[in-house]
């Protein structure tokens, strides 16, 4: 269990990936090795401000969007973008040099918090993106060529033929349903498929930890040693439960379908690794487009140094964070101290303080009788506690008593019960939610899917 075991076959298939790469002009195995570099060493300063300087004049003679700036621009000087500012300028975004490629691809965002996207990425992007994801992969234990699952939701726009699982040696597993007979069937095919690594949907692992340890499975046969949450802030609890059932890591990726993968979860933290080799972090404040300082909570915004299809320029993707930037000999190491996720994630205190989202989920993962919460901040200091499970086990005051220090005591917390934490469209369920109206970015409303 947990254990590496070579098959030669998965062998194979890592060489021959390489081997077919090395044919077309290595240019994959290139990018891999300088993530590993990179990583080793840290991103060089002036090769980084290079990408950025190419990246603004071609954004600048070959899109409306930043037709009207100069190509000697600063960073700074241009506007941070975010999902909005895509769908409403969507054509003037689209660089003429590549509009009409017949290589670009098209990736669809989830929608889970809106109106799904259409990015478009051309085929340097592809191959700088296929390089990441095998670095950060292996980084996190998973080689291609393994026989790996992939957990979540398959939708028509991301479903993988039968000819790519076969070229991949991987199997869709979804996790629409999370029945016990599902779970069931999804342990049976990870044990006879002889799966080694599982990449899926926080909630969805965390379901399926929480079935093991609950029937009590027996794991001695099992041979995963990889496991990549995505998508979700998985509790610490989770994952070294998962950890111990498989006998192996347990390491979530920080990626988005419009950029791609772009960081790993260091090993013993919460902390993140960013790949700054293809990705330019700026950490604004909350309230305005300045710098935050290191240690201080801030506005993930994205360059993606390597889309020139559809470039990416001061992307606010919606994600809050605490980084820590490192410098020394010209290079730099990005970190991300802690990850709050989506502002509308992003819970407050009764003072007006941030609070992390592991408050919740930290304190709530063992409570009996518990199957399923939902946390929300309905005002300044009123926040709903939804429970899904059995009701003659739960104890209501326990529960807010786990919550009430991080919140504050003039916190008002009301219990609901509920027979279903419903799951959105994308299939993630969303565990914590911020609905009061004067923290909602731009006093926005949230959907009707996301309030249910």
């Amino acid at each position: 269990m947990g254990k590496r075991k070579i098959i030669p076959a998965e062998l194979a298939r890592w060489a021959g990936y390489f081997t077919l790469d090395a044919l077309r002009g290595g240019v994959v195995r290139r990018r891999y090795e300088q993530d590993l570099y990179a990583y080793r060493h840290g991103t060089s300063l002036m090769e980084t401000e290079g990408r950025i300087r190419s990246l603004i004049a071609h954004a600048v003679h070959t899109t409306e969007f930043y037709g009207s700036f100069s190509e000697n621009a600063e960073l700074a000087d241009l506007p941070v973008v975010n999902k909005n500012t895509f769908r409403e300028h969507y054509d003037a975004f689209r660089s003429s040099l590549y509009r009409d490629a017949k290589d670009n691809r098209v990736m669809t965002t989830s929608g889970s918090t809106g109106t799904p996207l259409a990015m478009i990425q051309d085929r340097n992007k592809i191959l700088m993106n296929t390089a990441d994801s095998i670095f950060l992969g292996a980084l996190g234990g998973y080689h291609i060529g393994e026989k790996m699952a992939f957990i979540r939701v398959w939708v028509n726009n991301v479903r993988k033929t039968r000819i790519q699982l076969m070229m991949e040696n991987s199997i869709m597993m979804d996790s629409s349903s999370l029945s016990d007979e599902a779970i069931e069937e999804m342990l049976r095919a990870i044990r006879t498929e002889k799966v080694k690594c599982l990449i899926g949907y926080s909630s969805a692992l965390g379901e399926i930890s929480r079935y093991i340890d609950r029937k009590g499975v027996d794991m001695s046969d099992f041979v995963v040693h990889a496991i990549i949450p995505i998508s979700e802030t998985m509790p610490d609890q989770d994952r070294a439960r998962l950890s111990a059932q498989f006998g192996c890591p347990v390491r979530a990726w920080y990626s988005n379908e419009e950029n791609g993968i772009m960081g790993l979860q260091n090993p013993g933290d919460n902390s993140i690794y960013i790949n700054s080799e293809s990705y330019y972090y700026e950490i604004l404040k909350m309230d305005s487009d300045e710098p935050a300082p290191d240690g201080e909570l801030g506005r993930i915004v994205i360059t993606d140094l390597t889309n020139y299809a559809f470039p990416i320029l001061r992307y606010d993707n919606g994600d809050t964070a605490v980084a820590e930037r490192k410098v020394k000999d010209g290079r730099f190491r990005l970190t991300l101290k802690e990850l709050y996720g989506r502002r509308s994630d992003l819970l407050y205190d009764t003072s007006g303080r941030a609070v992390t989202p592991y408050v919740i989920t930290n304190n709530l993962w063992n409570a009996e009788g518990v199957s399923q919460y939902r946390f929300l901040q309905l005002g300044l200091k009123e926040y709903e506690l939804r429970l899904n499970g059995d009701r003659a086990v739960m104890d209501p005051e326990d529960l807010i008593g786990r919550i009430r220090p991080s919140l504050g005591e003039d916190a008002v917390i009301r219990v609901t019960y509920v027979d279903e934490i419903p799951v959105l469209s994308s299939g993630k369920r969303k565990y914590i939610e911020n609905l009061c109206p004067e923290y909602m970015p731009g006093g926005g409303g949230a959907s009707r899917e996301e309030r249910s």
